[in-house]
């Protein structure tokens, strides 16, 4: 039987504290999460996460040059570099690609993303480096795609105006895990586990999701959208994870009803919080 859970792994290369999480893995099929490498005040505690089947590999919204560093060297100990099948980008932001001149100059990868951002994340890469041209690209259309991946695939989910305007959340269906970007992210200092007292959890999420979501019309369409792809964890690029029935079921309740961006705006009082 495939394993699915919570299971650390020896501390990462980069600090005797650093481990990373394996979310799910069966004879072929893994799913890792690096939660803890961005260091103190360095920016803001992002995830990245690993998904190797059969050979192939994908790593999702590795960060910035904040992270290369740190997250090849945790990235090197399941796989060579030069291996690395994808890159995975949700959006366009720093803190989800900035890295990309790095992952282009020191690994084979294809970089998929929206067909939006396309023509802006190759502004994060010097003219002059080589092998870094169109056919490094996959560009997902609005409507998703599905990326192969081994012996099965990715589906790229439509997300957009989640933040993004371009925005796509990864689906993996052997795991049934939903890595959602930036809906569900939480600000928190806490261990890498999963959401079990979701009232307190909400004030970690609120004030992000109101600023950063664009309306609650997209929010419901989202829900909607996950609901029917009924996902084991919903993992976030940001804080926590949710990772059973009752947690997700009440996280997209929330979602729904959550009065957000445009929404707290009318011409006599913007006001977001």
């Amino acid at each position: 039987m495939p394993w699915l859970g919570w299971r650390r792994t020896r501390p990462c290369v980069t600090a005797a504290t650093a481990m990373p999480t394996e979310l799910f893995r069966n004879d072929s099929h893994t799913c890792i999460a690096f939660h803890d490498l961005v260091r103190g005040d360095d920016g803001v505690q992002a995830n990245q996460f690993l998904i190797l089947d059969n050979g192939q590999s994908a790593l999702i919204d590795p960060g910035g040059a904040l992270l290369y560093t740190p997250l090849s060297m945790a990235v090197a100990r399941y796989l060579p570099l030069k291996e690395l099948t994808y890159v995975l980008a949700s959006h366009q932001d720093p803190d989800i690609i900035g890295s990309v001149d790095r992952w282009l100059m020191y690994s084979p990868a294809t970089i998929v993303c929206s067909r939006l951002w396309g023509r802006f994340i190759p502004h994060g890469v010097p003219h002059y480096q080589k092998d870094s041209g169109a056919d490094r690209y996959l560009l997902l259309p609005d409507q998703g795609a599905d990326i192969p991946l081994g012996k099965t695939h990715l589906r790229a989910v439509p997300a957009h105006f989640l933040h993004s305007v371009g925005n796509f959340q990864f689906y993996d269906p052997v795991s049934r895990i939903l890595f959602s970007g930036d809906m569900g992210a939480s600000m928190v200092d806490t261990e890498y586990l999963p959401v079990r007292d979701f009232d307190a959890h909400v004030p970690t999420m609120a004030g992000f999701h109101r600023r950063y979501m664009a309306s609650n019309k997209v929010c419901r369409l989202w829900a909607r959208r996950v609901r029917a792809l009924a996902p084991l964890m919903i993992v976030p690029q940001h804080g926590l994870p949710f990772a059973d029935p009752v947690t997700i079921g009440r996280f997209l309740d929330w979602i729904e009803n959550l009065t957000c961006g445009i929404d707290l705006i009318d011409e006599h009082d913007p006001v977001f919080a």
